[in-house]
């Protein structure tokens, strides 16, 4: 009997991973820890084995939980085990545009403190040069959209998206 709720708790971990949700739940969990945690906790299986595509949205949820953490070492962890999944992500599908476009959020938004900014251009370049090629609207929508209201984009380059 404890296997077949094991069982059943693993098919609804699996569930959980419906990225149409996560990418509408990653947008709205910078400004929302419940949204944030809701996030991590729908990530909570994914391992290095998984999809690239959930192990960076693992990787910036766990950015985003240490956004919302209170204590700077518990901030610390989160951020760090965060840039460690979106990292291995990217090395894993360098040409991932939303990969890509995830870790480019997690810099342009992560404070200086962090060091952690040096692929800014790299994947702002991609993105921009990428962007036409990618065939899956849900994922043009979702580069689009976070171009639109990024600060790192001058107008002359977001009317190219």
């Amino acid at each position: 009997m404890k296997s077949f709720f094991g069982f059943i708790i693993l098919i609804i971990s699996f569930l959980g991973a419906n990225l149409p949700e996560i990418r509408k739940d990653y947008i709205a969990a910078s400004d929302a820890k419940e949204t944030a945690e809701k996030l991590c906790l729908a990530l909570k299986s994914i391992t290095k084995e998984s999809e690239p595509i959930l192990i960076a949205y693992k990787g910036a949820a766990a950015t985003l939980k240490a956004k919302h953490s209170k204590g700077i070492k518990l901030k610390k962890d989160f951020f760090k085990e965060g840039v460690e999944y979106l990292e291995y992500s990217v090395e894993k599908a360098p040409k991932n545009i939303e990969i890509r476009c995830i870790r480019l959020s997690v810099q342009e938004h992560s404070p200086k403190i962090l060091k952690y900014k040096k692929n800014i251009e790299e994947d702002k370049q991609f993105l921009m040069n990428n962007f036409n090629s990618t065939k899956d609207k849900a994922v043009q929508k979702f580069v689009k959209d976070y171009v639109l209201q990024s600060s790192i984009f001058d107008a002359a380059e977001k009317k190219l998206f």
